[in-house]
């Protein structure tokens, strides 16, 4: 690596820290640490969500699928104005005029206690699979031009982000995520001109080469066919739609920036606005991995076979040896930009749920909260970075990250619609409910590999078929109690 590219990236990762650390103030409260005061306008927040939504699972996972298949896993995205418009009209109001800064509160309120220690904690295995994820995704890349160990890289990485969200909270947090925003959409637009006009022919010939591919039309978005075993369109769609309304309406990160945007409109601003932002970039980054594969088969440069074989290393290896320099510290610094921002996300709101969901509840409030909150932000990033350690003999790692979301949701989005409903749901019909979700989840999840009985369907109909049956059962189950009820006060 070159001393240019080591300087800017080392200039951009210490400034990144010093900029959320700027935000520590003495006498700041609990309040401020997890809402920002209700005091940042939409557009900041909106930039957040759009890189919370991005990470480094898009920049690097999102290139690698395209070049070792296809865009069939794009249609996630398309699923997402569904999802932002629900936010802008519904969840937005709904959870900045409910009183508690925690998402789960609401459920306690319906289904007793139980129901919002379940859905706290299936989004806390949620954030620690996503930090550990992100984390692996940033030491790939140091590890690649460097020869660092990647285990070493990982602890610095999370220790670095850590120390901005324990001091800066909320506030430090969506702010560095704005700026962060800027710099990953500026890198990416710059690596896709670099591809598109190296190629012998011109950029014409990234789209020759990638329709006549051997394995099939790069650009294909999958079969639109109905079965249900394998990623095909719809499958990647309803699993879109299930995840990304799980997103917006039950997911603390972006719960929390509702509340910290500073009016109603500004909080639906930011829903909608960082929502459509990731379609078009999201489309960027499968065309970066498009590009890479017409690139390479073009023979503009050659790929070492134990590159190919690791579709998550094509775009770092391609950083790393076919960028100027200067450009290549450009790069890898918007990566770790998409990396911080979504891991520095993680850590301040699952550190407000630990906080709001269990400590408060079980121990009472705290007479310091705010120093409850910058340990448990601690705690919450070291086992992250365990699980990124954990993680580092993945083969593609969106599908891996993808399969867990999947599993550790739980279902939780059907518990939320009974909360939701206009008529009284039955605690006990929610809870068994709830049992038979999570029973659905583990069979999609397991049949296949433990071999059991019936269809083997794609682990990404997990999350649709547990949500489903969590809230079917719930509602026919309440109406089946409600009925007996009537009939017994009649009989």
């Amino acid at each position: 690596m070159n001393t240019i590219d080591l300087i800017i990236f080392v200039v951009f990762t210490l400034g990144v820290v010093l900029f959320g650390c700027s935000f520590y103030r003495r006498g700041s409260t609990a309040s401020d640490f997890t809402a920002a005061g209700r005091s940042l306008p939409g557009w900041v927040v909106g930039m957040s969500i759009f890189a919370t939504y991005v990470s480094s699972i898009s920049y690097i996972g999102y290139p690698g699928k395209a070049f070792s298949s296809d865009w069939n896993a794009f249609v996630f995205s398309l699923s997402i104005p569904v999802a932002s418009y629900f936010a802008a009209k519904y969840f937005v109001p709904f959870y900045r005029h409910g009183g508690s800064i925690s998402a789960y509160t609401f459920l306690e309120e319906k289904f007793g206690r139980w129901a919002r220690f379940y859905a706290s904690a299936c989004y806390l295995l949620t954030q620690i699979a996503r930090m550990g994820s992100i984390l692996y995704l940033l030491a790939m890349p140091m590890h690649i031009l460097m020869g660092w160990d990647m285990v070493t890289v990982i602890i610095a990485t999370s220790a670095a982000i850590i120390v901005y969200s324990m001091l800066g909270g909320v506030k430090a947090v969506i702010w560095a995520d704005a700026v962060q925003g800027f710099i990953l959409i500026g890198g990416a637009l710059v690596c896709l001109s670099i591809l598109l006009f190296s190629m012998p022919e011109g950029p014409g010939q990234v789209f020759e080469l990638a329709a006549q591919a051997p394995e099939g039309n790069k650009f294909s978005l999958g079969s639109f066919g109905s079965d249900l075993t394998s990623s095909t369109f719809w499958v990647c769609l309803v699993y879109g739609i299930f995840i990304n309304l799980q997103n917006y309406g039950i997911d603390q990160n972006y719960v929390q920036r509702y509340h910290a945007a500073k009016s109603d409109k500004d909080a639906r601003f930011s829903a909608l606005f960082g929502g459509y932002l990731f379609i078009p970039m999201s489309a960027l980054f499968f065309l970066i991995g498009t590009a890479l594969y017409s690139y390479y088969a073009a023979g503009v440069r050659p790929l070492p076979a134990e590159i190919q074989a690791k579709p998550d290393f094509i775009f770092p290896y391609f950083i790393v040896n076919s960028l100027p320099v200067g450009l290549r510290g450009l790069l890898i610094a918007s990566i770790f930009a998409a990396g911080m921002s979504t891991v520095s996300t993680s850590v301040t709101s699952a550190a407000t749920v630990i906080q709001t969901d269990y400590i408060r509840p079980l121990f009472g409030g705290s007479k310091n909260e705010l120093a409850t909150l910058r340990l448990t932000s601690l705690v919450v990033g070291i086992l992250g970075s365990i699980v990124a350690i954990l993680m580092l003999g993945v083969k593609s790692i969106i599908d891996a990250w993808w399969i867990l979301s999947g599993i550790f949701s739980g279902g939780m989005l059907g518990l939320f619609f009974l909360g939701i409903m206009p008529r009284r749901i039955s605690r006990h019909a929610a809870a068994i409910g709830v049992a038979v979700g999570i029973t659905v989840i583990a069979w999609v999840s397991l049949a296949k590999a433990w071999s059991l009985p019936g269809p083997h369907l794609h682990e990404y109909l997990a999350i649709v078929l547990g949500t489903t049956a969590i809230f079917l059962v719930g509602f026919l189950l309440s109406l089946a109690f409600s009925n007996r009820k009537t009939m017994t006060r009649h009989g």
